[in-house]
């Protein structure tokens, strides 16, 4: 897909799953269930979905998924599979190689955003891609330091903190154009600071939702994570950007979810639904 000066590419770098009932809070099972069948353990299916864009003389990727770093205890609890895509083979098939990527926007850093951002090599942590500075919120990067007794397990110090150790870590602050047509929406529901990429020529704008509306189903205001640490903030988040993207036609790009890529809204006398699949 093309907007403005970008042409945007959809990298798929594998499934993993998490618990059904945390992924949607407080909303009950009979519900969230129609629509996202848990497995044996009740966790449901879930994508790691991120953004390549190329154009403007650069090469960005928007988060990186959850990595291969896993050992095999962790990669069952989260039934992490890599088989039918992964990060660098997905790249491959846009012609791109590690060495190509200019910049990396990691909304947030929990393992699912973040994971790929480092590897192993020699049984050393690296950047995965060497040539590329990575951009994460000032406050989040704060908060990983100092993780909440709540969010703690979402951070994996692998993922981030060889990115500092190797100075190719950049802390920003605030809302703002990180590149031409490239802005940056600042929410602090889900987690302090997670920044949003947002494209628009004018014409055309996507939104990259990322845990704000992971997936389809959590479109409707009430469908916040139990992940989240304000789930109030979260509720108010949506209620002020999904009445602008409907308003203008956004589209929105779905990170988790395990069968769209993205939506456009409709109107409903309860909210705000999915009015048109799109596939990017």
């Amino acid at each position: 897909m093309k907007i403005g000066r970008y042409d945007i590419h959809v990298i798929e770098t594998g499934h993993f799953a998490l618990d059904g009932g945390a992924m949607f809070g407080v909303v009950p099972w009979v519900f969230w269930s129609k629509t996202n069948a848990p497995d044996e353990r009740q966790r449901i299916d879930l994508a790691a979905r991120c953004w390549l864009i190329r154009g403007d003389g650069r090469t960005i990727l928007v988060d990186d998924g959850n990595g291969t770093k896993w050992p095999d205890k962790l990669k069952d609890i989260y039934k992490l599979d890599t088989t039918r895509h992964d990060l660098l083979s997905s790249l491959k098939q846009h012609g791109v190689t590690p060495d190509d990527i200019t910049d990396v926007i990691l909304t947030h850093l929990h393992f699912d955003h973040a994971g790929g951002s480092t590897t192993l090599v020699e049984g050393k942590l690296v950047p995965t891609f060497p040539h590329a500075r990575y951009y994460v919120q000032k406050d989040h990067w704060e908060l990983s330091q100092k993780p909440t007794d709540k969010d703690r397990g979402s951070f994996m110090r692998d993922d981030f903190m060889p990115l500092m150790e190797h100075g190719v870590l950049e802390l920003v602050e605030g809302e703002f154009e990180i590149f031409p047509g490239i802005d940056l929406i600042v929410c602090n529901g889900h987690t302090s600071a997670q920044q949003l990429p947002k494209i628009s020529d004018g014409k055309t704008t996507m939104l990259f939702c990322c845990d704000l509306v992971p997936t389809a189903s959590h479109i409707p205001y009430p469908y916040v994570m139990g992940y989240d640490v304000r789930p109030l903030v979260t509720i108010e988040e949506k209620k002020r950007i999904l009445p602008q993207a409907y308003e203008e036609g956004w589209i929105l790009f779905l990170e988790h979810d395990p069968a769209m890529q993205a939506v456009k809204l409709q109107a409903t006398e309860k909210g705000f639904a999915i009015g048109e699949k799109l596939v990017l």
